[in-house]
Formats: structure tokens, sequence, C-alpha cells
């Protein structure tokens, strides 16, 4: 009988053990070991209300982030407007502006609960040790200057992946300058 007790206890241990180890990996969530860095952000055109615009975000994922990028959002945190983007024109590839690499696959959607935040997940992950650069393409750049604000957010692969805040992305966008006629008086 003792050695009965003593085999059904290990054999509880065990189970116990097996089951914990079950439960925490199957709700373990992923994370970056090291997060990814938003590297820049830049626009060729800063005029407001010019057509044909596109907004550059390149990120860096570090060789020691242990996790795969897999999605991106971005939300507009400041400016007089909102900006719209044509979801369907958003364009994604590996390097930076300067030095353009391959075409990388992306869908981008808007979060309904948050209208200000678009979503650009990878089709397939970006591995650390690589820079990918995103276009998102507004309809146009907004009426009214000023500095707009856009928080990047990044996520690891994973169904239960933790986001990581990497910044603000800026852009200043300028009225043109009128061009100045003399009234009729002369003066």
């Amino acid at each position: 009988m003792k050695y009965i007790s003593r085999l059904f206890g290990g054999l509880l241990a065990i189970s116990c053990g097996l089951s914990l180890q079950n439960y925490s990996v199957a709700n373990a969530s992923s994370t970056f070991a090291q997060p990814p860095r938003l590297v820049g952000a830049t626009t060729p055109y800063t005029d407001t209300s010019i057509w044909g615009a596109t907004y550059y975000f390149t990120i860096e994922v570090p060789a020691t982030a242990k996790e795969s990028l897999q999605k991106v959002t971005f939300t507009q945190t400041e400016g007089v407007e909102e900006i719209e983007f044509n979801q369907k024109d958003t364009v994604a590839w590996e390097g930076t502006g300067n030095s353009k690499g391959e075409k990388l696959a992306v869908t981008t959607t808007t979060n309904d609960n948050q209208q200000q935040t678009l979503t650009v997940t990878f089709e397939q992950a970006i591995a650390p040790g690589k820079t990918v650069t995103i276009g998102l393409k507004p309809y146009k750049n907004p009426l009214s200057d000023g500095i707009y604000l856009f928080g990047v957010k990044a996520f690891p692969s994973g169904e239960q992946a933790t986001g990581q805040f990497l910044g603000f992305g800026r852009f200043q966008f300028y009225a043109p300058a009128s061009f100045n006629t003399p009234d009729s008086s002369g003066v």
C-alpha cells in the first residue's frame, strides 16, 4: 500500500506539472525579446491638399528580437483633421527608402472601433535582422497645416501577440505661400 500511494503521488505531481506546462504554453503571449525600432517617418510632399503623397515609415527588426514582425498599427494621435488612407494602395518592401529591396505582400485594414487606426499585416512575417519600409497613401494631404503625429506599434507573430509601441511618426504640413499681388491703390 505504501508503494501504491507513492506511485499515485508521483503520477499526480507529474500530471499536474504537465497540465500547468500545457496551460502556460497554450496561453502564452508572444513578445519581442528586443522590440523593433522606428527608424524614421517621411513624405516627399509636405504641402497641404496635395494628391498622390505617400507617408513612409521605416522599421528595423533587430537580430536579437527573437520573434518575427507580423503586423504594424498606425494611430493618428495629433493633427487638426483626420487623414484618410487608400488601403488598397499600401506598399511595403524590405530595406529603406533609399535602398528598396524585395516588395512585400501586405493587407491593410481599419480598426472599426477607432477610425484613426490603420493595421498593416505582412503576408510573410519579417524575420529578425531585417529592415522594412511601409508606404501609406492618403487620398490627399490634410487641408490644414500643422503637425500630424502617428503612433506606431509593432506586433510579433502569434495568436496572442503583445504589441510594442515604437514611437511617433511626425509629419509637418505647410500651407503654400500665396502670391503677393499689389492692391488697387498701388501701395
